[in-house]
C-alpha cells in the first residue's frame, strides 16, 4: 500500500478499541461505587488492501437500522436488535477478531512501579494493549509468512480515550522492546513480534473519525456486556456469541484454539473467581484452557 512520507509501507491494519475503564483504586462489586468490574480491549485485524472497504461496510450496517440517523454507531447506545445486526454483519466480514477481558477485582489498588512512568494514568491500558498485540502481532507474522513468503508490517490505530496519547504509546512499547532485546521480560512467550511493528504505524483517532475503530468498539463492548453484571443491567452473551465465526485462533484453522489467544482473560479461570452468568462467555470460547499469561509490565 502507497503511505504518506515517513510511513512504512503496512500489509495489515489492526483497530482497537475498549469498553470499561482502567480505574483500580475503586472496583465493583469490592466497592459499591466503584470502577467497572472489568476493562475489555477489542481488536480487529482486515490486510490493508481491504481498508478502503471499511466505509461502505459501516453503511451497509448502519442502512439496516430503522430510524438511525448517524453515519457510523456506538455499540453501547443500540438496542439489542441492532446489536445483533451489528456482530452478525461483523461475523460475515474478512476481519481476524481479538479480546483482552481483565477483571479488575484482583488488581485493585495495584501500581507499576515501572509503566506508570511511562504512560501515565494510562499505564493499565498499556499493559492490556500489549496483552492483545502478542496475540495480534503473532497472527500477522505468521499470516504473513502464508501470504508473502516474510514478516509484513501491521498497522495499528487506537480509540483516542481520556488522556491517551501516540507520545505514550509510542514511549511504552519502545521501552518493552528494549527489555525484549536484554530478554528481561517476565515471561518470554510474553513477547511481541516486533518484526511487524514500526513507532510510525502506531496512532491514535478519535472514534467519529475512524469508521474502522467502530468494529473495534463493537467487539469490545459485546464482550464487556457478556461479562458485566453491574454497569450494564446484566450478563448477556449473545452479541459476543455471534463473532465466533471471525475469533482468531491458534493454529489459523478451522480447529485451533480461541480461548487464551482470540479471547484472553486475565486473570486465567480459576484465579478470577467469577459467578456462573460471568463464566459463560468464557466457557463458550473455551476456556477453562489456557495459553500463556504474563504479569503486569
Amino acid at each position: 500500500m502507497a503511505n504518506p512520507a515517513n510511513q512504512e509501507e503496512y500489509h495489515y491494519i489492526a483497530y482497537v478499541d475498549e469498553s470499561g475503564d482502567p480505574g483500580l483504586n475503586t472496583v465493583k462489586p469490592i466497592d459499591q461505587k466503584g470502577s467497572s468490574e472489568w476493562m475489555v480491549i477489542g481488536a480487529t485485524v482486515i490486510l490493508s488492501h481491504r481498508e478502503t472497504s471499511v466505509p461502505t461496510w459501516v453503511k451497509d450496517i448502519v442502512s439496516g437500522f430503522h430510524g438511525h440517523q448517524k453515519y457510523g454507531f456506538h455499540f453501547r447506545d443500540l438496542n439489542p436488535a441492532k446489536k445483533r445486526v451489528v456482530c452478525t454483519s461483523l461475523a460475515s466480514l474478512p476481519f481476524r477478531v481479538f479480546a483482552v477481558a481483565s477483571n479488575k477485582k484482583n488488581m485493585k489498588g495495584y501500581e507499576n512501579p515501572y509503566a506508570d512512568k511511562l504512560s501515565d494514568d494510562n499505564w493499565f491500558y498499556c499493559w492490556l494493549t500489549r496483552l492483545l498485540l502478542e496475540r495480534v502481532t503473532l497472527f500477522v507474522k505468521e499470516d504473513s509468512i502464508v501470504r508473502f513468503g516474510e514478516p509484513k508490517k501491521l498497522k495499528i490505530e487506537y480509540s483516542n480515550r481520556g488522556g491517551l496519547s501516540y507520545a505514550q504509546m509510542n514511549a511504552y512499547y519502545s521501552w518493552l522492546q528494549m527489555r525484549s532485546q536484554a530478554e528481561k521480560l517476565v515471561l518470554p512467550l510474553g513477547d511481541l513480534c516486533w518484526e511487524v511493528m514500526h513507532p510510525s504505524l502506531l496512532e491514535v483517532h478519535n472514534h467519529k473519525e475512524r469508521l474502522g475503530l467502530h468494529f473495534a468498539d463493537a467487539v469490545a463492548s459485546a464482550f464487556f456486556k457478556a461479562c458485566d453484571k453491574h454497569d450494564t443491567g446484566g450478563c448477556d452473551p449473545q452479541f459476543a456469541k455471534l463473532l465466533k465465526k471471525r475469533m482468531a485462533r491458534h493454529p489459523d484453522t478451522r480447529d485451533g484454539e480461541i480461548s487464551g489467544y482470540g479471547l484472553k482473560l486475565m486473570p486465567n479461570f480459576k484465579l478470577a473467581k467469577l459467578d456462573p452468568d460471568q463464566q459463560e462467555i468464557f466457557r463458550y470460547y473455551g476456556y477453562p484452557k489456557q495459553w500463556w499469561a504474563p504479569g503486569p509490565e
